[in-house]
Parts: structure tokens; C-alpha cells; sequence
């Protein structure tokens, strides 16, 4: 990790907490706090500038996603902070954007998630998703589509596979940081 990528902004300087991996291509700005045994993979942008970014343990945000958020103003007087819970899985070229991501939930690759939008703890939300301003997406469900709605309950394997996920890449990021 080079100190490069990780950049203070308006004598704000990201917090990285113990055994995280920010891939040396990645960038991660300003308000940003990186919770233990995260991960934050090659050519992803997490920019804290204008509001908060704050993602939990053991979550990963795979390559080319960007996170980011809504500054303060006269309409919306705290604007929209980034909130990422525990165990979570972002895929490849995902967007989030002033949004809130619970514990335990996987996003699919190429997904979208916008200002005000909550996904609840356990929300599988399938590849290539839109997830409109505002919406709450009720945990414990598959959503897919754009727009998103809601498909069926989670199964059993796929509350496991969720868990797995993130665990798995707490185990890849060791095997990173190890140089392995």
C-alpha cells in the first residue's frame, strides 16, 4: 500500500484500520474510514471529499467500483454519507453512491445504487442492477433489475454463500498483503 493512493483531503486523512489491503492502482480520499480485514481492490475509487464514507469489517469492493457522495446543500443540509456494514461484498464495476449497504450483503457485479437508498442486511442484489434514490430494498430477498424489484426469498445456500464470499476475500486480501 503506498501512501500515494491514500490522500488527505481539507485536513481530512482516511483511517485504515488493522490488516486492510487497498490495492496499489486504488484511491481512497479524504473522510474515508476502512474498517478491519477490509479490502479495497485495483482501480477503485472510494472518495470521501464532500461527505463521509464509512465501510465495515471484513467488506470488500472489488475492482473498478467507485464509491462516492452527496455534498451538503440548501435541499438536503447533511447530503448523503456512504454507509458499507459488516461482511460485505461489492463485485467488479460497481457504483454507490450516497447509499447505505447493511451487514451481510452481496452486490452484483455492475450494480448501481443511488442517493438515499438503503439495502438492508442480507440483500442479494443481482448483477447489473439499478437501484433507484430512496428505495429500501427489505433484507433476506434476491433483487434484480433496472429498476430493481424484489424476486423471492433467500435460500439457506445463498445466506451461506454471502458469508463465504466475504470471508473469502479476507482470505485473499491475507494472501495479498502476505505477498503470496
Amino acid at each position: 500500500m503506498t501512501m500515494k493512493n491514500i490522500r488527505r483531503y481539507r485536513g481530512v486523512t482516511p483511517e485504515i484500520g488493522e490488516a486492510v489491503f487497498v490495492d496499489d492502482t486504488a484511491l481512497v480520499i479524504g473522510d474515508v474510514v476502512l474498517g478491519a480485514d477490509s479490502s479495497i481492490w485495483p482501480m477503485t475509487v472510494v472518495r470521501g471529499d464532500v461527505n463521509k464514507i464509512r465501510i465495515g469489517t471484513r467488506s470488500n469492493i472489488q475492482d473498478s467500483s467507485v464509491i462516492h457522495v452527496t455534498h451538503p446543500h440548501t435541499d438536503m443540509p447533511e447530503g448523503h454519507s456512504v454507509e458499507i456494514g459488516d461482511n460485505v461484498t461489492v463485485g467488479h464495476r460497481v457504483i454507490l453512491h450516497g447509499c447505505t449497504v447493511g451487514d451481510y450483503c452481496l452486490v452484483g457485479m455492475g450494480s448501481t445504487i443511488m442517493d438515499g437508498a438503503v439495502l438492508e442486511p442480507f440483500v442479494l442484489l443481482g448483477a447489473g442492477s439499478l437501484v433507484s434514490p430512496g428505495k429500501v430494498l427489505e433484507g433476506g430477498y434476491l433483487w434484480l433489475g433496472s429498476p430493481v424489484r424484489k424476486i423471492r426469498p433467500l435460500s439457506d445456500e445463498e445466506r451461506k454463500w454471502i458469508k463465504y464470499s466475504a470471508q473469502h476475500y479476507v482470505d485473499l486480501k491475507n494472501h495479498h498483503l502476505d505477498g503470496a
